[in-house]
């Protein structure tokens, strides 16, 4: 089965699960092609019901061992993530990808360390990991509570600046930070042989972008540039369904040109940042999921950001 086909399969099967999962993680294991699974978590904000898995993760089957792309978000969500695993294969976890310093990337680090996984990630998600982890567990207690049992941020072991090449059996993954996007340490787990790519939150779709204080819209867009050298064929982005690379670019890409081409105008007027974000039309993405919560901190922080750039 080529790849396509593979693509268009999961996507037909992404339909029914989301259908019926009523937006609680279930760790579903979604064939994206051969020996390339994705958990597909919920598009909306964390709560108690889907345990703070509002992301996708994902994992890499070979015959030296499995890749788990981002350990989730608690303890006890990355155990039940390896359950699931081992409903596909009895190979074991040999290495754990961070695809950047967000809670759900990385707060399961703890667990598959346990099991003894080596933690990748790039040296930029690590010092945003530092900065941020105590704070990212203390939030999530009045939502997890109970459910975040275990917790307790865990760093990653193996560092890379740039580029991280992994060859298990005749599976080769390369793990590729660009300039960064919506955290620091963004990157991306790239397949060339079956052209797949888990963007982590370099690509958002069904669901508004978050642009955060630790983000970087100019970066985010340096990165994405970089990452559509790859020509991917599927992409398991951060968030939403499995998607082709027009999809992020009308959904990603796009949006993030819009807030700075506006800004730019905005700043080069002399408005002042409330009249920017008024005389901002973000109507064409009103369909996405969290449009109206994200909207005005998005056009904010882009302001900000393009004010001191």
């Amino acid at each position: 089965m080529t790849a396509i086909s593979w693509f268009k399969w999961t996507v037909a099967l992404l339909a029914v699960g989301l259908a019926t999962g009523a937006g609680a993680v279930t760790f579903t294991p979604l064939n994206v092609a051969p020996g390339v699974y994705a958990f597909i978590g919920d598009t909306g904000g964390r709560t108690y019901k889907n345990e703070g898995m509002n992301a996708n993760t994902g994992f890499i089957v070979t015959t030296d061992g499995v890749v788990v792309v981002d350990s989730g978000s608690t303890y006890l969500a990355a155990k039940a993530m390896h359950k699931a695993i081992q409903r596909v294969t009895g190979q074991p976890v040999k290495y754990v990808v961070n695809t950047g310093g967000q809670d759900h990337r990385w707060l399961g680090n703890g667990y598959f360390a346990q099991q003894g996984a080596e933690i990748i990630a790039a040296r930029a998600a690590l010092a945003d990991m530092q900065e941020r982890g105590a704070a990212q567990v203390e939030a999530m207690k009045t939502v997890l509570r109970k459910k975040l049992q275990g917790t307790k941020p865990v760093f990653p072991t193996r560092l890379f600046d740039q580029k991280e090449i992994l060859k298990l059996g005749a599976t080769e993954l390369h793990i590729v930070r660009f300039h960064g996007a919506h955290t620091p340490g963004d990157a991306v787990v790239w397949l060339p042989q079956s052209g797949v790519l888990f963007s982590g939150d370099m690509v958002y779709v069904d669901r508004l972008l978050g642009v955060i204080p630790v983000s970087s819209s100019r970066d985010w867009l340096a990165s994405f540039e970089e990452m559509e050298k790859l020509n991917p064929k599927v992409i398991v982005p951060g968030h939403g369904r499995v998607c082709d690379l027009a999809k992020a670019r009308a959904q990603t890409r796009d949006y993030l040109v819009l807030l700075r081409n506006h800004m730019r105008q905005a700043l080069d007027g002399g408005l002042d940042l409330q009249t920017a974000i008024d005389a901002l039309d973000q109507g064409a993405y009103r369909h996405l999921a969290n449009w109206e919560l994200l909207k005005g901190g998005n056009a904010s922080r882009v302001y900000l950001e393009m004010e001191a750039e």
